[in-house]
């Protein structure tokens, strides 16, 4: 288990880390989620030992990392995945890991094999793309079969393929009782995988609950209504409510005539429906994405803002877009001046042709 509790980091005036406390369970995938600048690797870094905290602590089963004696076999981490020395082998490069830890080096062929390294493993990490780096440091993470992985955007470069085998194994691990924290900005991907979430904004807390009660918790809720009678069942959905019925029910028209309902769940409807007679084709309760909830949650904790309009020359925007930019009479090449008739093409065989030279003397000549 991770436990962070009232950590603070400044760097000069700049507050990263705002007495931060909450904790990672093992046995399930704790999400960690926040805006750019939020804070999530300076907190991971302070997890690790890397930088030191102005108050507070972080603590893994209860020890600081800089007093694990053999830290690769309790807590594997992926923070930089170029970290390595680029004209080591993949291999040598978990051997060097491997042998500072005690590890037996079987450890290293089966890391390389589980991540899909093994057909690459003598060739220089140096070389590899993005997506193999990536791999790397996940096996470089997994080394030692840690109890805690601490993963910062782990599926960063991978293929599909590559997501899809990270997000199982990260299940598969922490079914087996281990810790998994893990952070991204991929919401669709963390709401594939995530199991609890901790979101922080401006270094400080802002939901330490599980996905489905964060999207509950910061989400409009309605409900999806088809019916061939809607003005009949809008009617009976608005009216005074009796005691102990839901207040302040409102109800819209889509473009193609379902109604959207809001204040009401979707039994209440239905048990509404069937006491006016009213057939219903459908009743579906519509349910944000994680997405949504997250970006309605961190509104007021974005640091960096891109302004559009100002770069696009937005409708009612005074000038100052990219547009704005373009030196005056400026065209690219070959096109035709305003006011101009297009050159008429050549016929084939008038065209220029640059001539080749097929040999020395015929280049002098």
């Amino acid at each position: 288990m991770i436990e962070v509790h009232d950590l603070s980091k400044r760097y000069g005036a700049k507050t990263a880390v705002d007495h931060l406390t909450f904790s990672v369970q093992p046995g399930r995938i704790t999400g960690f989620l926040g805006p750019n600048g939020a804070g999530k690797s300076t907190t991971m870094r302070l997890i690790l030992g890397l930088d030191r905290p102005q108050s507070g602590t972080a603590t893994i089963d209860g020890v600081r990392y800089a007093d694990l004696r053999e830290p690769l076999r309790k807590v594997g981490a992926l923070l930089e995945a170029r970290a390595v020395h680029t004209g080591r082998s993949a291999y040598n490069h978990l051997l060097c890991l491997a042998q500072s830890q005690g590890l037996p080096r079987k450890r290293v062929e089966e890391s390389l094999a589980l991540v899909g390294l093994t057909e690459v493993a003598k060739k220089r990490a140096g070389g590899f793309s993005l997506g193999m780096g990536q791999r790397l440091g996940i096996a470089a993470a997994l080394l030692g079969d840690p109890q805690v992985l601490i993963l910062d955007e782990p599926v960063n470069g991978l293929d599909p393929e590559g997501v899809l085998w990270i997000r199982n194994l990260m299940k598969a691990l922490a079914a087996a009782g281990k810790t998994i924290f893990v952070s991204s900005h991929l919401m669709s991907e963390m709401a594939q995988t995530a199991d609890h979430l901790v979101v922080i904004g401006r270094g400080a807390l802002i939901a330490d609950e599980s996905v489905d009660a964060f999207i509950a918790r910061s989400s409009d809720h309605s409900v999806l209504v088809r019916t061939p009678q809607p003005s009949q069942l809008a009617k009976e959905l608005e009216r005074t409510p009796a005691e102990g019925e839901a207040d302040g029910v409102t109800v819209a028209t889509a473009e193609d005539g379902s109604l959207i309902v809001r204040g009401m769940t979707a039994q209440e409807i239905g048990e509404k429906a069937a006491a006016a007679r009213v057939v219903l084709h459908e009743l579906t309760p519509q349910r944000a994405s994680l997405e949504e909830a997250f970006m309605e949650m961190t509104r007021g904790s974005v640091e960096y803002h891109a302004d559009l309009e100002s770069q696009t020359g937005g409708a009612g925007a005074a000038g100052g877009g990219i547009a704005d930019a373009v030196p005056p009479g400026f065209a690219p090449p070959g096109a035709v001046p305003p006011g101009a008739a297009p050159p008429a093409a050549l016929p084939s065989q008038d065209r220029a042709e640059p001539a080749v030279p097929t040999s020395g003397s015929e280049a002098a000549e």
